[in-house]
């Protein structure tokens, strides 16, 4: 391991230590980690001190950017994290302090990865102090030469160096504890690592949220449901956008000033969220209420920076941070959609059936203690009125009772159940008496009948018609390939059989030398022993019988 990786680890052994790990660690449930608990308690730094609530928390947040964005992804995986852990990953907070503005100019200015520009060239005014700063960018305000209002998203610098050096050690790390403990290895430790480093990846390349929110904002132009952000410019480190402002979701007080319906507000988020999943399969993944704004009117008790709206219609939500965003298979849609429904039906028989048959349950899997955990955890929440029953509650507990029967969940679809839980919990802050049930079951049972619609679908096979025609003509040229593609091989098989053959006979002249050269030497010995001044030279015959055997 390299000497930087050793500090490293050092420095991760410390901060363990310091917040008492090993005291938050199952040794009961899996043996296999006592001698890590042992480990963080021989470090001086854990002397004397007891077990804190909050150890894990603290030092994620401690360990760095990488760490501290697993803990807010594992945070979402209560299928492979145990509730007790989850409460306190939940609370990890995406606010850090920010970067020296002289480094985010130089950034923007960078010839490779910035706009290549001065900031007076790009911008007639650029605010110095930031509007916010997160782990991975800060965001500056700026306007450009023509009056358009526009943030500057900067990537922190030298931030890709070491959650990439950090990725290194967190992977030899997950091999390392993938081979020696076995609950390590259930929850496919090394697919987590590797599905969150293509993540990291993806948000430290600006280009690629650029492109995620031109999508988006193609698929809702002209909606009166969200209004996504133009992107004006955009590198790998930079990206200049259309300035939005109205208020966070989480202010609802505003809400109440302006006279907003919340109820409807609340619905038309839900509808957005199954609009991007079914219509678009193309979903924000990251719901945060620091991802999701409403639009306001000019009023002079609202903070100065609210944008002006048409009062004459209801307001829009505004898309926002699109880094993280999700798609399904047709597939993948179709588990989603059936199995939400089974739940909404209180069909646990089914929802089983439906995970068994996508594979997401081991082969050997005991389906019918799968069905009775359900009904017997879950089944008692579904007896409640439709209004009292929080529908996020019981995808966790799902969740959990997947966990323990080793339910393999594909992560993209993990995304979507965490993402439809961050929608649920904003619209039930927003209007407590939401009954997202009502208003999911419809879209989805619509949904599935389009999809399985025969007219639908003769129409699909129709517009795929020209595409399928123009295909045919590609026939002769395969047909051609496959005749000479057998051809080949039955020459090659012919090739085969022959060397085949050669080889059987050699095997069965080697058993005849094998044969002759035994009876020689022992026809050569037996005849040595009974004659006299004559046995030295049978002796040699025998020897000789040998040594031709060797030599054929």
């Amino acid at each position: 391991m390299l000497l930087s990786h050793r500090a490293r680890l050092l420095e991760l052994w410390r901060i363990a230590a310091t917040y008492r790990l090993d005291t938050h660690l199952s040794v009961e449930e899996a043996p296999q980690l006592q001698p890590l608990a042992r480990l963080i308690r021989t470090h001086p730094a854990a002397w004397g001190k007891k077990h804190q609530p909050n150890g894990i928390k603290y030092a994620l947040e401690d360990m760095g950017t990488l760490f501290l964005k697993l803990g807010q992804l594992l945070s979402t995986r209560r299928d492979l994290v145990p509730p007790e852990i989850i409460a306190q990953l939940v609370q990890l907070q995406d606010k850090v302090k920010p970067f020296d503005a002289d480094i985010a100019v130089a950034q923007i200015e960078h010839p490779k990865h910035g706009l290549g520009q001065s900031i007076d060239t790009l911008f007639a005014r650029f605010d110095i102090k930031p509007l916010a700063a997160a782990s991975i960018a800060q965001v500056h305000t700026a306007a450009l030469h023509d009056g358009r209002e526009v943030v500057v998203k900067v990537v922190r610098p030298d931030i890709r160096t070491v959650i990439v050096s950090d990725f290194e050690l967190l992977r030899e790390l997950a091999s390392w504890a993938s081979a020696r403990i076995e609950a390590a290895r259930a929850v496919h430790i090394i697919d987590i690592v590797e599905d969150y480093r293509q993540v990291m990846l993806n948000e430290l390349d600006l280009t690629l949220e650029a492109d995620n929110t031109i999508q988006m904002r193609n698929n809702f132009l002209g909606s009166a449901l969200m209004y996504v952000p133009e992107v004006y410019d955009a590198t790998k480190n930079v990206i200049v956008m259309e300035r939005i402002q109205g208020v966070p979701i989480s202010q609802i007080e505003v809400f109440d000033q302006l006279g907003y319906d919340r109820a409807a507000l609340a619905e038309k988020g839900l509808t957005i969220f199954f609009t991007q999943v079914f219509r678009d399969n193309f979903f924000h993944a990251d719901m945060h209420p620091g991802n999701v704004f409403v639009e306001t009117p000019p009023v002079k008790t609202l903070h100065a920076d609210m944008a002006a709206v048409d009062l004459g219609h209801q307001p829009r939500y505004i898309g926002l941070d699109c880094a993280i965003m999700g798609t399904l298979s047709k597939d993948d849609q179709l588990i989603v959609a059936r199995m939400l429904l089974a739940v909404m039906n209180n069909n646990f028989t089914a929802v089983v059936d439906i995970v068994s048959r996508a594979g997401w349950i081991p082969p050997n899997a005991d389906k019918h203690a799968l069905m009775r955990d359900m009904k017997r955890t879950v089944g008692p929440m579904l007896q409640k009125s439709i209004n009292d029953i929080d529908f996020a509650g019981v995808l966790m507990q799902i969740l959990d009772i997947a966990r323990r029967h080793h339910m393999s969940i594909p992560p993209q679809l993990m995304l979507l159940l965490k993402t439809l839980v961050h929608v649920e919990g904003l619209g039930r802050d927003l209007y407590p008496d939401l009954d997202i049930w009502s208003l999911a079951k419809p879209i989805l049972s619509s949904w599935i009948k389009e999809q399985l619609d025969p007219m639908r679908n003769l129409q699909q096979l129709r517009q795929q018609l020209p595409e399928m025609l123009l295909s045919t003509t590609d026939i002769p040229k395969l047909l051609d390939q496959g005749l000479q593609s057998l051809a080949s091989q039955g020459s090659r098989q012919d090739s085969q059989l022959r060397e085949i053959q050669q080889i059987r006979a050699d095997m069965l002249n080697d058993r005849r030398r094998d044969w002759l050269a035994l009876a020689g030497f022992a026809i050569f010995i037996a005849i040595a022993t009974q004659v006299g001044w004559f046995a030295p030279l049978f002796y040699l015959l025998a020897v000789l019988a040998v040594v031709w055997r060797i030599l054929a």
